[in-house]
């Protein structure tokens, strides 16, 4: 009788570690009342903000064009009146809020302890969080720009635009969804044991106030498109393939950069 070989368990690669993990998260995130709370607020932002214009008598100040509530005419690191901000960038800032919500419940609930006691790969959580948080970025995004189009036919502003500078804008914006994932990912693993700490950040820096704080010293410099911020006002009414490019080069450089510090952080200090 041949003796029988002794069984082998192969570990599963990176990309089976990942398939993984973003089964769980987007099964949680699917489940989670809040995401759809915020992609309703993403979709009613644009017809609030008409409405505050409208009460005030502002509404021809603000905007001129409907479109206006995606994007800006061009880009602004500084914004000198509400109307230049009224755009589709305020997601950046909601889902910063929603994202430290959903990861600091993985710290509450003890889904990290369990996680990590069987998944060692500290990268792979900062991956998976980065991809879902990103996933629903642009799902706001996307509600954001149906409400907006739901706006400026209420309030019957012209749609007149260049179709491909319009495309440009809402793609380069989207595509950040990538990089402002990421650092909010990395910023809720870094103060994940301060809530607050956490939500304030990921508020201020999707202002883009430190950029604007720059901007008001160095002016309006292609210089601050180093920057999330300072990016993803490339993605503007007057944008074309290069703006697209910038905003597409600058996202996945700090994702990798906010990737890598995040799981640095998890792999050298207790992630309880």
């Amino acid at each position: 009788m041949q003796n029988a070989k002794p069984l082998r368990f192969e570990r599963p690669n990176f990309f089976q570690r990942l398939k993984g993990m973003l089964g769980v998260d987007f099964y949680r995130l699917f489940h989670t009342p809040l995401f759809y709370i915020f992609i309703l607020i993403a979709a009613l932002i644009p017809a609030l903000v008409s409405m505050g214009a409208m009460g005030e008598g502002e509404t021809a100040g603000m905007f001129t064009n409907a479109w206006q509530r995606v994007a800006a005419d061009s880009p602004l690191y500084i914004v000198r009146d509400m109307g230049e901000y009224a755009n589709m960038n305020m997601v950046f800032i909601f889902d910063g809020i929603m994202v430290s919500i959903f990861i600091g419940h993985d710290y509450t609930s003890g889904y990290v302890k369990q996680l990590f006691t069987t998944h060692a790969k500290k990268e792979d959580y900062m991956i998976s969080k980065t991809l879902v948080s990103a996933f629903s970025m642009v799902c706001m995004c996307l509600t954001y720009l149906f409400g907006g189009v739901i706006a400026g036919a209420c309030t019957g502003l012209p749609f007149t635009v260049r179709a491909g500078s319009l495309l440009c804008a809402i793609l380069g914006k989207m595509i950040m969804s990538l990089g402002w994932a990421s650092l909010y990912t990395f910023i809720n693993v870094l103060f994940r044991r301060k809530f607050g700490i956490s939500i304030a950040l990921c508020f201020v820096l999707g202002t883009g106030i430190p950029v604007m704080g720059a901007a008001a010293l160095l002016g309006n410099t292609a210089a601050l498109n180093i920057f999330l911020y300072g990016s993803s006002v490339q993605a503007c009414l007057s944008s074309d393939a290069i703006s697209v490019l910038v905003c597409l080069m600058n996202s996945i450089v700090w994702a990798v950069v906010y990737n890598v510090l995040g799981a640095a952080v998890l792999y050298r200090r207790d992630v309880y």
